[in-house]
C-alpha cells in the first residue's frame, strides 16, 4: 500500500477511536444519571429504555456499522435526554437549555 492509503486508515482509525470514546462518556453518564436518580427516589423512566441503549451499545447488530458509532451515541443521548425529563420539577434552563418565557 502507499503512503496515502496508509494516512487514509490512520485518520479513519483516530476518527473511530474518538467516536468510541464519546459513546463509552456517554454510557457511563448514563449510568451515574441512572444511579443518582434512584438514590434520590426519583423516577428513572422506563427500564427498557435504559437498558435499551446500554444493550444497542454493546450488541454487534447496528443501523451503522461499528467503526461508526454516531447511531450509538445518538441512542444514548436520547436515553438520557428521556431519563433527564423524567425529573419532576426539574428546571430545563439551569441545565443550559433556554429559559421560560
Amino acid at each position: 500500500m502507499d503512503s496515502t492509503t496508509w494516512a487514509a486508515l490512520a485518520v479513519a482509525a483516530v476518527l473511530a477511536a474518538a467516536l468510541l470514546g464519546v459513546a463509552l462518556a456517554l454510557l457511563r453518564r448514563l449510568v451515574r444519571t441512572r444511579r443518582d436518580l434512584r438514590r434520590a427516589g426519583l423516577p428513572t423512566g422506563p427500564r427498557w429504555l435504559f437498558w435499551g441503549a446500554v444493550l444497542y451499545l454493546v450488541l454487534p447488530a447496528d443501523l451503522l456499522p461499528d467503526p461508526v458509532y454516531l447511531d450509538d451515541i445518538g441512542v444514548l443521548l436520547l436515553a438520557l435526554r428521556s431519563m433527564r425529563a423524567a425529573v419532576p420539577g426539574r428546571e430545563p434552563w439551569r441545565d443550559g437549555g433556554t429559559l421560560p418565557d
